[in-house]
């Protein structure tokens, strides 16, 4: 007779993503996520497999549940900056208010801790980046631009502007600086800002 679950992995990898997203994978040792999930470790390991491969399912739950909602919303929204901006008030918003202040991104506190160093987790980096540029390319394409500006280049600086808000926010940034700061790069992107 099969082994019957008697939990929901689904709800308990989503306690674990929260775990790993506020604490990052390295500060976070299997004792925590068994003190988290109620579950003993031969059930966590016989569901998810080892702590790294629950890292990586939890990061991709985050990819999938939070990160690819946002990049779908701002690639469809069609009003150009207005788009950016309206991403950016969200993003910051998000990182600095409500449940989940101060926690950063999960994919930005990978890309500044030691997690980006095993290639399956790398993967999942690089396309949440590929995503994030191409979501913002998106954008730019119907935005009234600087006509000298390359679209490529300009979504790439956009997407590292919002991997500096997450880990700036994550650090204790006030909202109204990183406000400022994603004003001025939205200022700098206009046609009356040629000189």
């Amino acid at each position: 007779m099969p082994d019957v679950k008697h939990f929901d992995p689904d709800a308990v990898l989503g306690q674990v993503e929260r775990l790993f997203w506020q604490r990052g994978a390295a500060s976070t040792g299997i004792a925590e996520v068994v003190a988290a999930t109620g579950l003993s470790r031969s059930s966590l390991y016989a569901t998810f497999g080892g702590k790294q491969q629950l890292y990586v399912k939890a990061l991709r739950r985050y990819v999938e549940r939070r990160s690819q909602p946002a990049f779908q919303a701002l690639a469809d929204d069609g009003r150009g900056l207005a788009a950016v901006e309206g991403f950016f008030d969200r993003l910051i918003e998000a990182r600095c208010a409500g449940e989940h202040a101060r926690w950063g991104c999960m994919v930005s506190n990978a890309h500044a801790g030691g997690e980006g160093g095993d290639p399956e987790v790398r993967g999942v980096l690089d396309q949440h980046q590929d995503r994030l540029r191409t979501a913002m390319r998106a954008a730019l394409e119907s935005a009234d631009l600087r006509p000298d500006l390359d679209l490529d280049a300009t979504a790439e600086m956009l997407a590292l502007l919002a991997y500096g808000v997450n880990l700036r926010s994550r650090a204790g940034a006030d909202a109204a600086a990183l406000r400022r700061g994603v004003s001025a790069s939205m200022v700098a992107l206009r046609p009356h800002s040629i000189r």
